[in-house]
């Protein structure tokens, strides 16, 4: 079993600002992380490992230092990483990104077939939880997102059994093997890292491809020429007012409790509806 992660380097946004002037990410404000989605998507291949066997292997596209990302997967638990840097990847939207991705993926399937692709959720400085289903579409390979739980892999078959979360309930789907999922927080509890890992990560040198090193690439779909969004606008959003708070005898906030109900009547029947 060979599962791949997908891993961002991302600045850590409970720090970050934005520039007023440019209104973009003031990325200098913040120091950079490994996107904790992403860390969840590594322990939960580390939980697969346990019980299938087999190697983990990190990817991530970014500058240099987007190292340390890797390394830190490999504190989690990971066996080997790998860093696509280069300057033709420079300003990539999800479209552009999931095509460099995609095109690294194909060059470590060559070394060793991937079974599995883990992504997490989103990246928290971009929040569209695009990357992960545009990689599979170019892999053409199935993509399951908002998975909360692995309920089995089954070599034999060459199946997996998910849990996703839907906007009202779950649903279990099986898919073949392979396949690409992107995973909620919930999906598991980050595990200290034992010290071996520890010392690993630290010796640990990723495997850093450029362009060139990729086979077949489309430079046209590479970075900002690959990259069609626009990004018109950013701000901070206002604080989301607080919710109304129900006052008088328990009747009285009963009576309040439903006007606001029927009030909303409308709503709760669209979303009862779907």
């Amino acid at each position: 079993m060979h599962i791949v992660v997908c891993v961002k380097q991302v600045p850590d946004t409970k720090i970050i600002k934005i520039n007023p002037k440019t209104n973009t990410l003031d990325r200098r404000s913040a120091p950079a992380i490994l996107n904790p989605y992403d860390a969840h998507a590594v322990q939960e291949a580390v939980k697969i490992r346990e019980k299938t066997g087999g190697t983990i292997s990190v990817l991530s596209m970014g500058p240099p230092q987007a190292t340390a990302v890797i390394k830190k997967s490999i504190e989690i638990g990971a066996d080997r990483g790998y860093l696509i840097t280069d300057r033709a990847f420079a300003g990539a939207d999800t479209l552009a990104t999931s095509y460099a991705l995609s095109k690294a993926l194909e060059r470590i399937g060559k070394e060793l077939p991937v079974d599995i692709v883990i992504c997490g959720k989103h990246a928290i400085d971009g929040d569209t939880g695009q990357v992960g289903p545009g990689i599979a579409r170019r892999l053409d390979i199935p993509p399951i997102t908002n998975v909360i739980e692995v309920v089995e892999v089954n070599q034999q078959e060459q199946t997996v059994l998910m849990k996703r979360k839907l906007a009202n309930g779950y649903e279990l789907i099986q898919t073949e093997i392979p396949c690409l999922m992107t995973v909620e927080k919930e999906i598991n509890e980050i595990e200290y890292s034992p010290m071996p890992n520890m010392i690993k990560a630290a010796r640990y040198e990723p495997i850093i491809w450029a362009v060139s090193d990729l086979e077949n690439v489309d430079r046209t779909q590479l970075g900002l020429k690959g990259s069609p969004t626009i990004v018109g606008k950013m701000f901070t959003p206002p604080r989301p007012e607080g919710g109304k708070k129900l006052e008088g005898t328990t009747d009285e906030q009963v009576n309040q409790l439903m006007d606001i109900l029927l009030e909303n009547k409308d709503l709760f029947t669209l979303q009862s509806s779907n």
